[in-house]
């Protein structure tokens, strides 16, 4: 039977996601290939510290908002499109301008609210918990999908007309998201201040350590992300080898030759790698559903550490480029299934009127994981294999947490506390 509420919500969102790649479009190049790469890590330090900023006021400001927002999600979802249009306004005779910059920050924030008020539409919308990470897959693929879609007309735009073509498309987008977000349902509306049943439920052992699991995949992807944009587009950017410890580097740099480039590698390259990280994303969207047909979500989880080990362990004995391809790919598919697996355990464990507050807190955390794990390599150059290999320590690291973290149940059998809906069978 076909979900009338989900598929209008589906067709806000595609809208939404093809605005936000036109606007990705209109601002890209700004980073790694308008300046030197020698020269581009304090710029890469600080634009990394800005992204967290937009989560200092999603976190405290826009959840509980969200959640009192008179009338519920619908008229928040039709704000947050509508700022988002005039913002894209003001950004067409300001692309050259100083003002750029908090258009552009306000920009995030707006992107940033509307994923945590999508979020917390999805267990309205749909009427049994085992449907969440279907959901929440359909919503990640059609936004990855639409994503792409939107980019075509926006480079068509930017190579006739420039940026302000292209951001002036977008606003059209989001007016068209905006009317389209009518449509959805209200949802409900969560008291004032959060009680002691709510603030239990966040701190139950099933969310909290999902919410550690998937943080960790949140950094490894800007980890990975960095690491390749340094490593392709700043050639041989070795580790450095004065000071303490410059035997053991040195034995590090002749140990790892043929390294992913030994000179700065073509633009191109370092397209094919995000293009990989992308398809991951979409690959992890379309399996995490039928995963989770057979099988719990934190097992999903668990699932996706451990084979995001191996996976780090072969790209860094195989070395070069093909190795990180698949590595960036392997990475996008693990993340976007664990993450997708976290919405439904939060959806599921955390039910009631709490979604926007309980998502802006989750949210805030794993960006701050991304942010970490991206200034790593920013600030430490490395070798690209040492890196890989610090991906399967991450990794392997939490699976392990993870599995610890375990509580037993009755029978003595194992599964997390807070499994609402997926107590284990007794015998």
């Amino acid at each position: 039977m076909i979900n009338v509420p989900f598929l209008r919500l589906v067709r806000v969102h595609a809208l939404g996601a093809a605005g936000d790649a036109m606007i990705t479009v209109a601002l890209a190049g700004s980073l790694f290939f308008s300046i030197d790469p020698s020269a581009a890590r304090l710029r890469v330090t600080l634009y990394l510290l800005l992204t967290m900023a937009p989560f200092a006021v999603v976190g405290p400001l826009i959840g509980p908002a969200l959640d009192r927002f008179r009338g519920g999600r619908r008229p928040m979802i039709l704000a947050i499109n509508g700022g988002r249009a005039f913002f894209a306004f003001l950004m067409i005779s300001n692309m050259d301008s100083l003002l750029l910059f908090p258009l552009a920050f306000a920009m995030l924030i707006l992107q940033k609210s509307y994923g945590v008020a999508k979020a917390s539409m999805v267990p309205l919308i749909l009427p049994k918990e085992e449907q969440f990470v279907g959901g929440n897959a359909r919503l990640a693929l059609v936004g990855s999908v639409c994503g792409f879609i939107g980019a075509g007309p926006a480079l068509l735009a930017n190579l006739l007309g420039g940026a302000s073509w292209t951001v002036g498309l977008a606003m059209v987008v989001y007016i068209l998201a905006a009317l389209a977000s009518l449509s959805l349902p209200q949802g409900r509306i969560a008291p004032e201040q959060i009680d002691d049943e709510e603030a239990g439920k966040l701190r139950g052992i099933g969310i909290r350590k999902a919410a550690s699991a998937t943080g960790t995949l949140r950094g490894i992807v800007g980890f990975m992300t960095f690491l390749a944009a340094f490593a392709l587009r700043g050639g041989a950017d070795d580790v450095n080898l004065s000071g303490v410890g410059k035997a053991f580097g040195a034995g590090i740099r002749h140990a790892l030759q043929g390294d992913v480039a030994s000179d700065a590698s073509p633009a191109w390259k370092l397209g094919l790698v995000a293009a990989a990280l992308v398809c991951g994303f979409l690959v992890g969207s379309l399996l995490a559903p039928k995963l989770r047909d057979r099988i719990r979500e934190e097992v999903i989880i668990a699932t996706a550490l451990v084979a995001l080990f191996f996976m780090g362990l072969l790209a860094a004995w195989g070395g070069g480029y093909g190795s990180t391809l698949l590595l960036a790919l392997g990475v996008g598919v693990t993340a976007s299934a664990g993450k997708l697996s976290f919405d439904s355990i939060v959806q599921r464990d955390a039910e009631g009127a709490n979604h926007g507050r309980a998502f802006a807190v989750f949210e805030t955390r794993f960006q701050i994981f991304w942010v970490v794990g991206a200034l790593i390599p920013v600030v430490i150059p490395m070798p690209a294999r040492v890196g890989f290999i610090l991906i399967a320590v991450a990794a392997a690291a939490a699976a392990v947490l993870f599995w610890l973290r375990r509580m037993p149940t009755q029978g003595g059998r194992f599964g997390p506390a807070t499994d609402r809906g997926h107590q284990p069978q007794q015998a």
